[in-house]
């Protein structure tokens, strides 16, 4: 399967590609180079308002302990 069209500019990944912990990184194989990139909520939300989502959202579509939308 091919990676996400959005990998580029996508801030979710950009951010945590390097990530250390097992989350980020089952993430980003799941939806970012996996067969879930339909399910991407980062994705949905970029199509319906025009903006991305925060960084912080993950592709399931929630958001990292810690952050607000």
């Amino acid at each position: 399967m091919k990676d996400c069209e959005n990998l580029a500019t996508c801030g979710f990944f950009r951010k945590h590609l390097e990530a250390k912990t097992l989350a980020c990184q089952g993430f980003i194989r799941q939806y970012c180079q996996g067969d879930k990139q339909d399910d991407c909520k980062r994705k949905i939300y970029k199509q319906q308002h025009g903006v991305p989502a925060s960084d912080d959202m993950l592709p399931s579509g929630q958001l990292l302990a810690g952050h607000e939308k």
